[in-house]
C-alpha cells in the first residue's frame, strides 16, 4: 500500500516528476514497446548495415503483402519500427517529411545522424507537453553516409538517441543485447555477408526459432548499393540457406 501511495497520481500526467525523479508514461511507452511481442535487431559491418525484425500476420484473412514494419524515409535511409503499428506509421510519416523538407531547404539529402536527431529532438517534445503523449515506437535507422559510411542509429520515446555498432529493440531487446556484445568483442569488421548472418542468427538465437523466409523482413545498406533495399522473400531464402550451410 505505502508503494501505491508513493506512485500515486504521477503516472497521470506526462510531465509531472515523480519524489524519485522518474516520468512514469515515458517508462509505460518503453513497456508498450516490449508489449507489442516483436523483436528487430540492426547490425553494422565495415562496408554495410543491416536491419531484421519478425514479420507477423496477426490475421489469416490479412494480405500479408501489405504487413511491414520496415520503411524507406530517402532514397540511402531506412528503419525499422518496433512497438505500436498506428504509432510507427505516424513516426515514418513524420520522418519523410523532415527529411524532405531538409532537402528543400539545403538542397541535398539528410544524413542518417541528423535525421535520428531530429527524430529524437520531436520525441522529447512529447515528454514536456501535457496535451501530448510519447510515441509507444523504437526507431532503428540505416542508411549511407558519403564521409562516415554505414550509419546505424535508434532513437527512443524518451527523446534519446545514439550510434551502435549493433543494437536491438523490442520484446527480447534484452537478450539480444547480450548476445551482441558476446559476438562483438574488440574492434573487428564485419564483411557483408557476416553482418547479415550475425542480424539474423542473433534474433533466430535470442527467439530460439528456425525461421522461415516469410517469417523475416531484412533490409541492407552497401558500399556497392548505397541505396536502402528491403530484400525479397527468395533473397532472405538464399540468405538463410547460406547461413544454414556455413553451420
Amino acid at each position: 500500500m505505502s508503494n501505491r501511495s508513493a506512485t500515486a497520481g504521477y503516472d497521470r500526467h506526462i510531465t509531472v516528476f515523480s519524489t524519485e525523479g522518474r516520468l512514469f508514461q515515458v517508462e509505460y511507452a518503453f513497456k508498450a514497446i516490449s508489449n507489442a511481442g516483436l523483436t528487430s535487431v540492426g547490425v553494422r559491418g565495415k562496408d554495410s548495415v543491416v536491419i531484421v525484425t519478425q514479420k507477423k500476420v496477426p490475421d489469416k484473412l490479412i494480405d500479408a503483402s501489405t504487413v511491414t514494419h520496415v520503411f524507406q524515409i530517402t532514397p540511402l535511409i531506412g528503419c525499422v519500427m518496433t512497438g505500436l503499428d498506428p504509432d510507427g506509421r505516424n513516426q515514418v510519416m513524420r520522418a519523410r517529411s523532415e527529411a524532405a523538407e531538409f532537402k528543400y531547404k539545403f538542397g541535398y539529402d539528410i544524413t542518417p545522424d541528423l535525421l535520428a536527431k531530429r527524430m529524437a529532438n520531436v520525441n522529447q517534445v512529447c515528454t514536456q507537453k501535457a496535451f501530448m503523449r510519447p510515441l509507444g515506437v523504437s526507431m532503428i535507422l540505416i542508411g549511407w553516409d558519403a564521409e562516415r559510411g554505414p550509419q546505424l542509429f535508434k532513437t527512443d520515446p524518451a527523446g534519446y538517441f545514439a550510434g551502435y555498432r549493433a543494437t536491438a529493440a523490442g520484446a527480447k531487446h534484452q537478450e539480444a543485447f547480450n548476445y551482441l556484445e558476446k559476438k562483438l568483442k574488440g574492434d573487428e569488421q564485419l564483411s557483408t555477408d557476416d553482418t547479415v548472418e550475425l542480424a539474423i542468427g542473433t534474433l533466430s538465437s535470442v527467439l530460439a526459432a528456425n525461421f522461415k523466409a516469410q517469417d523475416l523482413e531484412v533490409a541492407i545498406v552497401t558500399q556497392d548499393n548505397p541505396k536502402f533495399r528491403v530484400l525479397t522473400t527468395e533473397e532472405i531464402d538464399a540468405e538463410l540457406t547460406r547461413i544454414a550451410e556455413r553451420d
